[in-house]
C-alpha cells in the first residue's frame, strides 16, 4: 500500500520527523538506506553530497529524523539490521523510477518502509508491515 503525501499542513512534505512520528518507536531495529538524495539542512547530519548513497544505523538516522532537513529528492528505506545489500544497484537507484508509484513495488526489495521524495512536491510512503501501514496514529 502507498501513501501519497502532497498537500499537508506540515512544514514540508518530506519532514521525516512528521512522516515517521507515529511509527518511529517501531523502527528502532532497522538500518536505513538513503540514495539519490538532494536535500537542504542547516544542521550537521550524517549525509552529504559527496556520496551516492548512505547506510545508516538507527542512531545515525535519528540525527536526520530529528533535524529540520528537507529531502527534495531521494529514496529512504528501513531494512532489517545487517541485511546483505547490493550497494552497486542501490547507488544507481532513482526516485524517478516508474515502479516508485506502483503499490507494493519496492525499489529496495529488503525494505519494510520506503519513502520516496519527488522534487518536494510529492512524497510516497510504502509499508510491507500491515501494522505500520495501518497505524492508528497516522
Amino acid at each position: 500500500m502507498n501513501w501519497i503525501i502532497s498537500k499537508t499542513k506540515i512544514k514540508f512534505h518530506t519532514l521525516l520527523h512528521e512522516i515517521l512520528k507515529p511509527i518511529w518507536q517501531d523502527l528502532a531495529d532497522y538500518d536505513w538506506i538513503l540514495t539519490d538524495l538532494d536535500f537542504m539542512s542547516d544542521e550537521k547530519i550524517p549525509i552529504d553530497f559527496d556520496h551516492d548513497y548512505f547506510v545508516l544505523n538507527t542512531q545515525q538516522f535519528e540525527e536526520v529524523y530529528q533535524s529540520d532537513t528537507q529531502i527534495i529528492w531521494g529514496i529512504i528505506s528501513a531494512v532489517p539490521k545487517n541485511t546483505a545489500l547490493d550497494l552497486n544497484i542501490i547507488s544507481r537507484l532513482s526516485a524517478e523510477d516508474e515502479n516508485a508509484w506502483k503499490s507494493d513495488q519496492f525499489l529496495i526489495q529488503q525494505s519494510i518502509v520506503e519513502i520516496i521524495a519527488f522534487d518536494s512536491s510529492y512524497t510516497i510512503a510504502k509499508f510491507k508491515d500491515n501494522y505500520l501501514k495501518n497505524s492508528k496514529n497516522t
